[in-house]
C-alpha cells in the first residue's frame, strides 16, 4: 500500500472513530497507531506506543497546565465570579444593553484567572442567563452573548489554549500569554458594542428594578458563603482578588520575578488562600468540600487534556513518519501565490474543522501541520498561534459540537437551538477580528515584544 493510500485510510478511519462516538483522544491514537502499523510495523508501533506517552507527558513545561486548571477552579469556588458580575452589573446598569455588558465584562474579568472556556460560560449562564431573559432579552441573544463571551478563556490569559500552543509549536510561554491580552480585550469590546446597538431599541426592564435588585441580592448572598445575611453591599473584594490573581501571572512573568510554571504555581496557592478566606466562617466541613470539588475538577480536567496530548501526538507521530508536514510545506510552498493568501486559506480549514472536532484535539493536531509552513513562509509564530486560537474559539460555538452552546443551554435550561440560533452574527464578528488580526500584526506583537526573554 502506498503511503498516500495509508493517509487516506487513516483519516477515513479517524472520521469514523469520531461519528462512532469514541472518545477524541482513543480515536486519535487508534488511528494514528493503524496508520503505524500499515507503515512501519508491529515491533515499530509497540515500541511507539510504549515510549510516545511516557515522552510526551514527561516534559516539565506541561506542568503549568495543571497548575493554571487548579487556580481557575479554586477561583470558582471562590465565588469569584459571581462578585466581578454583581459590582459589573451595577456599574453598566445605566447603559443601553447594560445586563449583557455586564456579563461580557464579568467573563472577561473571569477569563483573566480562570483560563477556562467551559467553566467561565457555566459560571455565567448559571449567574446571567436567566437575569437577561427576565430584563427582557430575547432567549437566542442571552445564551448567545454567554456562549461567544465564554471563549474569552481561551484567549485571555491565562489560557491553557495558549500554553499548550507555545508547548507544540516551541515558542515562549511568557510571549504567546503577552499576546492574548490586546486580542482578548479588543474582542471584549466588540461584544459590548454589539450588545449596545443591538439593544438600544429594546423595551428592557431597568436592571436595577426591585426584582433584579432582589436576584442581585441572592447572588450576593450565596457568595457570602451560606453565613448569616449582612448588610447588602458590592462584593469589591471578588475585582481585587482578580486583579492580585491577574498581577501574580502577568506580573511576575513581565517582571522576571516568577516562570510562567512558578507564576501558575504561586497564582494556584493565592486562590487556594481566597476559598479559604471567602469560607472561613461556613465551618470546616464546607470548605472541605469546596477544595475537594475543586481538586477532583482539576484532575478531571487535566486527564482529559493529557490524554488528547497523548492520542494526538501518535498521530502525529504517524504523520511525521509519513512526512505529511515536509509534503504539506513544499506543496504549498510551490505555489506561485502569495505566501499570505496560503496561510489564510490553510487557517479558513480550521473553521468547518472546528464544526466537527474538540477544540484542543484541533490545535494538538493542527499546529504540527500550520506550523512548519508558516515559519517557511517567513510568518511570526506568536502571532500564528493568537490566529489559530481565535479560529478555535468560533468552533466552539458553532454546530454540531459547539461545546459552548451546548454547555451554556444545559446550565440555564433553555434549548441548544436557541443558543446556536443565537450566536451567527457574532461568528461573524469573530470572523472580522481574525481579518482585522491577520492584516495588522502589530496589534498581536506589540505586547509581546515587551516580554524578556
Amino acid at each position: 500500500m502506498t503511503t498516500g493510500a495509508v493517509i487516506l485510510v487513516v483519516v477515513l478511519l479517524l472520521l469514523v472513530l469520531l461519528a462512532c462516538r469514541m472518545p477524541v483522544w482513543l480515536a486519535l491514537a487508534g488511528s494514528g497507531a493503524a496508520g503505524l502499523f500499515l507503515l512501519r510495523g508491529e515491533k515499530f508501533v509497540t515500541s511507539s506506543l510504549g515510549a510516545v506517552p511516557f515522552d510526551q507527558t514527561s516534559t516539565f513545561s506541561l506542568t503549568i497546565i495543571p497548575m493554571f486548571i487548579l487556580m481557575g477552579t479554586f477561583a470558582v469556588k471562590a465565588n469569584i465570579a459571581e462578585q466581578v458580575f454583581a459590582v459589573a452589573q451595577r456599574g453598566f446598569r445605566k447603559l443601553p444593553g447594560g445586563l449583557g455588558i455586564s456579563t461580557v465584562a464579568a467573563c472577561a474579568g473571569f477569563a483573566a484567572v480562570s483560563g477556562s472556556t467551559i467553566g467561565t460560560a457555566a459560571t455565567m449562564a448559571n449567574l446571567s442567563v436567566n437575569q437577561m431573559r427576565k430584563a427582557g432579552y430575547p432567549t437566542s441573544l442571552a445564551g448567545a452573548l454567554v456562549a461567544v463571551a465564554g471563549t474569552l478563556g481561551a484567549m485571555i490569559p491565562p489560557s491553557v489554549f495558549l500554553v499548550l500552543y507555545a508547548i507544540l509549536a516551541g515558542e515562549s510561554i511568557a510571549q504567546m500569554l503577552a499576546a492574548g491580552i490586546i486580542p482578548g480585550v479588543l474582542s471584549a469590546i466588540a461584544y459590548m458594542v454589539y450588545i449596545g446597538l443591538r439593544t438600544r431599541k429594546m423595551q428592557l426592564v431597568d436592571p436595577a428594578a426591585a426584582e433584579t435588585d432582589s436576584a442581585l441580592g441572592e447572588a450576593l448572598e450565596q457568595a457570602r458563603s451560606g453565613a448569616a445575611a449582612q448588610k447588602l453591599r458590592l462584593p469589591f473584594r471578588g475585582v481585587v482578588r482578580l486583579a492580585i490573581l491577574f498581577i501574580i501571572i502577568m506580573g511576575g512573568i513581565y517582571s522576571g520575578i516568577f516562570t510562567p510554571t512558578e507564576s501558575a504555581a504561586v497564582g494556584a496557592l493565592a486562590a487556594a488562600v481566597m476559598l479559604v478566606l471567602e469560607f472561613r466562617r461556613a465551618g470546616a466541613r464546607e470548605l472541605w468540600i469546596r477544595v475537594i470539588d475543586a481538586l477532583q475538577e482539576t484532575a478531571r480536567t487535566t486527564s482529559m487534556v493529557f490524554a488528547i496530548i497523548v492520542g494526538s501526538a501518535i498521530l502525529s507521530l504517524f504523520f511525521v513518519v509519513a512526512r505529511v508536514p515536509q509534503t504539506v510545506t513544499d506543496a504549498v510552498t510551490s505555489l506561485d501565490v502569495p505566501g499570505w493568501l496560503i496561510l489564510a486559506l490553510l487557517l479558513a480549514f480550521l473553521i468547518p474543522l472546528g464544526m466537527a472536532l474538540e477544540s484542543i484535539s484541533i490545535l494538538v493536531i493542527t499546529v504540527p501541520l500550520l506550523y512548519p509552513v508558516a515559519m517557511e513562509l517567513g510568518f511570526d509564530g506568536i502571532w500564528l498561534g493568537i490566529l489559530i486560537v481565535k479560529l478555535i474559539e468560533i468552533g466552539m460555538v458553532t454546530p454540531p459540537v459547539g461545546i459552548n452552546c451546548f454547555v451554556v443551554a444545559g446550565t440555564a435550561g433553555i434549548k441548544s437551538s436557541e443558543v446556536f440560533r443565537g450566536v451567527w452574527p457574532f461568528v461573524v464578528m469573530e470572523i472580522g477580528l481574525v481579518a482585522l488580526f491577520f492584516a495588522t500584526p502589530s496589534l498581536v506583537l506589540w505586547l509581546p515584544s515587551l516580554v524578556v526573554q
